[in-house]
C-alpha cells in the first residue's frame, strides 16, 4: 500500500509518501523520516540561536567555529558549486539587506546602482574560509551571514529518503515544496509520475514524466516579485549586481540527487537561458526546463519529456 503524510517543516510543506505491507508500518517509517527532517532544521535554521548557522553569522570577522562533519561536508558541497557556478550560487547571500529589497507594493522604483553593488559587498563565498583539518568554518568580514535557504530543502529530502531506506523502505517519494526525490516504483510496479509546475497556474502541469531514483526541483519567481515602469523583478537576486533577476519565470532541474537539484535551479536562474543552458549541458545526469516571462520553453539537450 501507499502511504502519505503532509507536514510543514523547515518553513515548507513536506510530503512523504511511502510503499509498505500495511498502514502501521508506512506510518511508523514516515515518522522516521520527519524526525531526521526536524534534526537538520535545527542544524542549519538561522532562525534559531541554537543552531550551528547561527554561531557561524554570530562569530563572522571574530573567529573560527568548530562545526560537526555533517554541516562541514555540506558547507564544502556548497563551495564546490560556487565555484563551478563562479558565484550565482553562494551561501553567503544572508548578508543582504532584507530592507533593502522589499518586494511589496510599497517599492515603486529601483535603487541606484551604486547602492544596489553596496548591498551585496559581503556577498562571497571565497571569504568563507574552511579548515578541514580543525573541521572549522570562518567567515572572514564582519557582517557576513551564510544561509542554507538554496540547498537546505534538497539535502534534508537526500537524508529523509536515506534514513527511510535504511529501514526497510524500497520505493518512495520525499517531496520537499516542489523539490522532490524519488525512489524504487507505484504498487503497480511503474515509475513514479512527476509533473512540472505550470508557472502560471500553480495548481496545474504543463507536462509529465516518469522516473525512478530521480530528484526534481523547480525555482519559481511567479510567487514573489514587484513591477515597476511596468517591469517585473523577481525576488531572486544577483549576488554580483544587486539587482533582480529578470526574464525567467521558472527552472526545474532534473538530476539523481535532490541536494544537487536545489543547489542548481537558483544559479540558472541567476545565467539567464542562454548561458544556464550551456552550463547544465556541461554536466552529466542533469537536464532543465526554463520557461520564460513569455512562457517560451527551453530544454537542455538530454531532456525527453511525454
Amino acid at each position: 500500500m501507499l502511504e502519505k503524510k503532509v507536514e510543514k517543516l523547515m518553513g515548507n510543506r513536506f510530503e512523504i509518501s511511502v510503499v509498505g505491507p500495511d498502514q502501521h508500518w508506512c506510518t511508523d517509517k514516515i515518522n522516521l523520516a520527519i524526525e531526521e527532517i526536524r534534526r537538520i532544521e535545527k542544524l542549519l535554521t538561522t532562525f534559531s540561536n541554537d543552531s550551528i548557522t547561527f554561531e557561524i553569522n554570530e562569530n563572522a570577522g571574530i573567529l573560527p567555529v568548530k562545526v560537526p562533519d555533517e554541516v562541514f561536508s555540506l558547507i564544502q558541497r556548497c563551495q564546490m558549486i560556487s565555484r563551478i557556478t563562479q558565484g550565482a550560487f553562494d551561501i553567503s547571500y544572508g548578508g543582504i539587506d532584507k530592507k533593502f529589497w522589499n518586494f511589496d507594493l510599497e517599492m515603486k522604483e529601483l535603487p541606484d546602482a551604486e547602492s544596489a553593488k553596496k548591498s551585496v559587498e559581503l556577498i562571497n563565498y571565497e571569504n568563507i574560509i574552511l579548515d578541514e583539518t580543525e573541521k572549522t568554518v570562518f567567515l572572514k568580514k564582519k557582517g557576513m551571514r551564510i544561509g542554507f535557504g538554496g540547498i537546505g530543502k534538497g539535502y534534508a529530502a537526500e537524508m529523509a529518503k536515506k534514513k527511510l531506506i535504511e529501514n526497510g523502505v524500497e520505493s518512495g517519494i520525499v517531496n520537499a515544496a516542489g523539490d522532490l526525490t524519488t525512489w524504487g516504483y507505484q504498487e503497480n510496479g511503474q515509475p513514479w509520475t512527476i509533473g512540472i509546475a505550470d508557472p502560471n497556474l500553480r495548481t496545474s502541469t504543463f507536462s509529465t514524466f516518469k522516473i525512478t531514483n530521480t530528484s526534481v526541483a523547480t525555482s519559481g519567481n511567479y510567487e514573489k516579485f514587484v513591477m515597476i515602469d511596468n517591469k517585473k523583478y523577481s525576488h531572486t537576486i544577483d549576488p554580483k549586481t544587486g539587482f533582480p533577476v529578470r526574464g525567467i519565470k521558472s527552472v526545474t532541474i532534473i538530476a539523481e540527487n535532490a541536494e544537487i537539484a536545489d543547489a542548481l535551479a537558483t544559479p540558472v536562474t541567476v545565467m539567464g537561458i542562454e548561458v544556464g543552458l550551456d552550463f547544465i549541458n556541461q554536466l552529466k545526469h542533469i537536464g532543465c526546463i526554463i520557461i520564460d516571462d513569455y512562457d517560451r520553453k527551453y530544454f537542455s539537450n538530454n531532456i525527453r519529456l511525454t
